[in-house]
């Protein structure tokens, strides 16, 4: 059993051999996979040592004070906290062995090809077709509010590829190259003036059969492993003290008391208090995430992050007054990762809006809490026997 005795003499071995301050980032990065030290609890040949997730903590501490290199996750979130523990539950060897030492790197960006126009909270119903050709399958339709879908070379996707059978039940998950004929990618500019969302056509684009996650009209139980994972990576992502938009807003405060008031004060502290327990609470559920896979709590975290956001940034700009009202740039850019506590009180307002959207509206969110947390009856569905083509649009 590995401990943190020997993940320590492991790292220390790491920083040896491949000194920090004269290592190519790249070249160091590499080493650390190969090493088992990318993420612990991985098995062994695929960045890991098959050791307790809480473990990661170890590592991480040496490598800091090293002043190591990391792989600058907010670029390659979707990659590693949606399509990783994808493969590795449901990939062959041969496809955990091709895809996630580029992505933990990141040298291949990942992006997520799930939401449609006319299936985001719905999400089991959408239309977009995949059909069978030989050793391919030939896909066409349209995807929406994809994450880095400029920027990325690779994909998850699911596709309908039984329409007579209910809508849960034809589904298969595959992985798409974002680089192939047919992929088309363009730009949804946002309120923040920003293009980090996209739409994707897909127009006869040919997957390799060998590109399947998962038996074929399987692909809502993996797409439940992925989206399990993007609501615990959204909502409990590992923050300090005063991390995340409470630590602006609580900056501001204490550097300008000439914008104080009484209520604002109470306001403040009681989202202060929010975001300490909504911290604590995902650092619980992190340690309950290394006995196995993520459950529905993640959507009672991802909900909480999505409020929380939207409360502060909503008080910060109350807090500044006019100065509040100001924006830095409406440019239309297509940045490569969202950036909350970097930009002005303005971007953050604005940018948050989204939060109670992306990763699961918080309606339905509210419904899997309701139902699989709380165990409430559940909402009254007529079309779960009805099959897909069949199906009011």
């Amino acid at each position: 059993m590995t401990d943190a005795a020997e993940l320590r003499r492991r790292t220390l071995e790491l920083l040896a051999a491949h000194p920090p301050a004269s290592t190519d980032r790249d070249d160091f990065l590499k080493a650390r996979f190969d090493a088992g030290l990318a993420w612990v609890h991985y098995p062994e040949g695929l960045g890991g040592l098959g050791a307790p997730r809480s473990l990661q903590a170890v590592v991480d501490a040496e490598l800091a004070a090293a002043g190591a290199p990391d792989n600058d996750p907010r670029r390659i979130g979707i990659g590693l906290g949606m399509a990783a523990p994808t493969i590795l539950r449901y990939g062959t060897g041969e496809q955990k062995q091709r895809y996630l030492r580029p992505l933990w790197v990141g040298e291949e960006v990942w992006c997520q090809l799930f939401s449609e126009p006319g299936a985001g909270s719905d999400l089991a119903a959408l239309g977009t077709r995949a059909v069978r050709e030989g050793d391919e399958w030939v896909v066409n339709g349209q995807k929406v509010w994809t994450s880095s879908a400029h920027v990325a070379r690779w994909a998850i996707l699911i596709a309908r590829t039984d329409p007579d059978v209910p809508k849960h039940q034809g589904i298969t998950y595959f992985v798409c190259d974002m680089t192939d004929p047919g992929v088309e990618v363009r730009p949804l500019r946002q309120i923040t003036g920003e293009a980090e969302f996209n739409e994707v056509f897909l127009t006869d684009v040919r997957i390799p059969d060998a590109r399947r996650l998962g038996e074929v009209g399987d692909g809502w139980r993996v797409a439940q492993t992925t989206l399990m994972n993007e609501r615990v990576s959204i909502g409990g992502i590992r923050l300090p003290r005063e991390g995340g938009m409470i630590g602006p807003v609580s900056a501001t405060w204490r550097e300008r008391p000439e914008l104080r008031t009484h209520d604002l004060h109470q306001r403040l502290l009681t989202l202060w208090v929010e975001a300490e327990v909504a911290r604590l609470t995902g650092e619980r559920l992190r340690q309950q995430l290394v006995a196995g896979q993520p459950g529905p709590e993640g959507s009672g975290m991802k909900l909480a992050f999505a409020r929380l956001n939207q409360e502060i940034s909503g008080l910060e700009v109350e807090l500044l007054g006019e100065e509040g009202l100001l924006y830095d740039d409406w440019t239309m850019r297509r940045p490569e990762l969202v950036d909350f506590t970097g930009r002005d009180a303005g971007y953050r307002y604005l940018r948050s809006k989204g939060n109670s959207i992306e990763g699961g509206t918080s309606e339905v969110l509210l419904n899997i809490v309701a139902e699989r947390v709380l165990g409430l009856p559940s909402e009254p569905r007529t079309d779960k026997d009805v099959a897909w083509k069949d199906l009011a649009r």
